[in-house]
């Protein structure tokens, strides 16, 4: 896989059930830079092809090329165990000394330090899933997986937060799932349309 390619699909397809294919030869390839998006109806496969890509579930043929990922979930309370503070999970999955570069994330993403320090069921959605998007960023992904991440988020903060998102574009590349053609439509290099087989 070339340097800049930092997910390759190739002729994927998958079904829960013979008779229905979720995916049938479906093909992409994204590049360091580029923002694309799958969008569709529920049931047509958006999320499904995440769990492909991450390796939670495996395409009857074809093959999965990726680097490093991480991942922003539509549901932020369903990302973080609810007994352990938010600094604490962040410290769980970085390898490195992230404290250095954390003022400038609290700052674009309007958190402040203290909430960090308190558990999920603590914070307001809006307030956990910026806390997600902290936490993704801070792993320095090549790929980030962002499945309706602004769902949670008033539109002020919503355009705001993919406004940030596209500044990290010129170290990964960014797959997102969106209901809201608006957003897809203003911040997609290309929309990936999925009918109602997950076909496009």
């Amino acid at each position: 896989m070339e340097e800049d390619i930092v997910l390759q699909i190739d002729n994927l397809s998958f079904s829960y059930k013979k008779e229905t294919p979720i995916y049938e030869n479906f093909s992409m390839t994204l590049k360091k830079g580029e923002l694309f998006t799958i969008f569709g109806k529920s049931g047509s496969g958006k999320t499904t092809l995440f769990e492909l890509i991450i390796g939670s579930l495996k395409p009857q043929s074809g093959t999965i090329e990726k680097q490093s990922l991480s991942l922003i979930f539509q549901d932020p309370y369903n990302s973080f165990h609810p007994t352990f503070n938010i600094i604490e999970q962040i410290k769980d999955v970085i390898n490195y000394d992230f404290y250095e570069n954390m003022n400038n994330y609290l700052k674009e993403l309007s958190l402040d330090e203290s909430l960090l320090y308190k558990k999920p069921y603590e914070l307001s959605g809006g307030q956990l899933q910026r806390c997600s998007i902290l936490r993704a960023l801070l792993m320095k992904p090549k790929l980030l997986l962002v499945d309706e991440p602004t769902s949670a988020l008033d539109n002020i903060i919503a355009y705001d937060v993919m406004k940030l998102l596209i500044k990290y574009l010129d170290s990964c590349a960014i797959l997102l799932i969106t209901h809201d053609i608006d957003l897809a439509t203003w911040c997609s290099d290309k929309i990936i349309r999925l009918d109602k087989d997950g076909k496009q």
